[in-house]
């Protein structure tokens, strides 16, 4: 039997990363410029963390 809290502390790290992410993009944007691969990324990193949120609520 899978444990559950390993999946739901790995969903936390998963959601802090991307919180980060976008801040730090946001960041970068402010500072530097829009750079539109950075949005990409975390577009898809937001993208693939809701995956995982949605797969470890069934």
């Amino acid at each position: 039997m899978p444990s559950t809290t390993n999946g739901s502390s790995a969903t936390k790290t998963m959601g802090v990363l991307t919180l980060g992410a976008l801040v730090a993009v946001t960041a970068y944007t402010v500072a530097l410029g829009s750079n539109g691969w950075l949005w990409f990324g975390w577009v898809v990193l937001g993208l693939l963390t809701l995956g995982v949120v949605a797969t470890r609520g069934t």
